[in-house]
């Protein structure tokens, strides 16, 4: 590749949380799970605790 050639791909993307990041929001989302009574928004954080909790970072 020339200097003058534009690449082509991005560079890697910097992460936007970090693990600790993630269990702070796993916290959060239980205690508001433990409040709400709206059986539509709880489906909503269940699912979202679930994936935060199976998220990876790959530079852990």
């Amino acid at each position: 590749m020339t200097e003058d050639t534009p690449k082509t791909e991005p560079g890697r993307a910097r992460a936007l949380f970090s693990t600790a990041d993630f269990r702070l929001l796993r916290t959060a989302l239980t205690s508001y799970a433990r409040q709400t009574e709206d059986r539509e928004e709880l489906a909503k954080i269940n699912a979202l605790h679930h994936r935060l909790g199976t998220y990876v970072p790959s530079d852990a």
